[in-house]
């Protein structure tokens, strides 16, 4: 059986009963928050859909966004959308990559330094990833 994708981390913020901590990353879906389409099972504290795919209902636990990975194969992406102010840039990197999931986190850095280099030519993308990282 493959790694589930929160291993070992007893800090890690998904829920002790969470789907990451059992499966590996696309064997669980990942919805905003709790629905109907998602019930919880009672006799094991998990919530699954109606085809028995298990669900997390708490993506900025997990670092994921919401996503049917699991029972529709949707791909995991997330991007970087700078605010207007070059002033922001540094806080909201910060917060975009320590609350993102490690699988995420080459992508989103690629991302950050096209986007910046793209939106503000004056700022030195690894000088303010660095900054956001600290």
């Amino acid at each position: 059986m493959a790694d589930a994708f929160v291993t070992g981390d007893v800090h890690h913020r998904a829920c002790g009963i969470c789907p990451s901590r059992r499966f590996p990353l696309g064997e669980f879906d990942v919805f905003e928050r709790p629905t109907r389409e998602c019930p919880f099972n009672p006799a094991d504290g998990h919530r699954y859909t109606a085809d028995g795919t298990p669900v997390c209902v708490h993506p900025a636990k997990v670092g994921l966004p919401a996503a049917r990975y699991k029972s529709e194969g949707s791909p995991l992406k997330v991007a970087v959308c700078l605010p207007a102010d070059a002033s922001d840039v540094v806080p909201y990197l910060h917060d975009l990559l320590y609350g993102v999931a490690p699988v995420l986190l080459n992508d989103l850095i690629g991302q950050a330094q096209v986007e910046i280099r793209q939106a503000f030519p004056d700022l030195d993308p690894i000088t303010t990833l660095r900054r956001a990282l600290s």
